[in-house]
């Protein structure tokens, strides 16, 4: 897609976002953004067709205002489509690297119910998690800020997949994996492997990273 389709790509985005606003009738955009908790200046960017949102947002937004995930996010289909028939959703616990490390435990955390929830798009079956990446030690593939969601379901180690693992203390991280070097960073900086104590326990496979734009 050449840069030209992409500025108009983001603008046609926020122009229906504009139209699913105006149609909810929830206010301006800065009204908007405070009635459903959404941070202004990134909605703003949205609505305004400056930024372009992924999927997972598009639903979040169609949820909110009641139209069709498809339709905000492709232009396809009807704005008054059901939001989650069409697109598949799930509902994923966003968790803490303290709690994603507790996950190795069977015994330390059973119901994620209690965690606070993202929608995500067209996930394949499992049981999946999302982080919230810190630092740069990963920023080729997820760049600080961004969401990793970890299927762990799938603890397979495979070479070059990425992983969410955790020590023996509970300190929980995300890596690269690969055959006879174990896990690294994939980093523009200078940063070693972690420094393990005792065994490590897979959480999940990394199969989606996510960063707003």
């Amino acid at each position: 897609m050449s840069d030209y389709d992409k500025i108009r790509e983001r603008a046609e985005r926020g122009e229906r976002l504009k139209q699913a606003r105006l149609r909810a009738d929830t206010g301006g955009v800065k009204a908007t953004a405070d009635r459903f908790g959404w941070d202004r200046n990134t909605y703003k960017a949205h609505d305004s067709g400056r930024n372009g949102f992924d999927p997972a947002t598009a639903v979040k937004y169609a949820k909110a205002f009641g139209v069709s995930a498809n339709w905000l996010m492709f232009g396809t289909g009807s704005i008054d489509d059901d939001y989650e028939a069409s697109a598949h959703v799930t509902d994923v616990p966003l968790v803490t690297w303290v709690s994603a490390g507790a996950l190795t435990n069977q015994d330390a955390i059973t119901d994620l119910s209690d965690f606070p929830t993202m929608p995500v798009t067209d996930l394949p079956e499992g049981d999946w998690i999302a982080l919230r990446v810190e630092g740069d030690s990963m920023n080729r593939i997820s760049p600080h800020g961004s969401i990793v969601l970890a299927n762990r379901r799938d603890r397979r180690l495979v070479h070059n997949a990425c992983y969410i693992v955790a020590d023996e203390t509970g300190a929980a991280t995300y890596k690269r994996w690969r055959q006879n070097e174990g896990f690294h960073p994939v980093s523009t900086e200078e940063i070693s492997p972690p420094d393990f104590e005792g065994a490590v326990h897979v959480v999940g496979r990394v199969r989606r990273s996510l960063i707003d734009m």
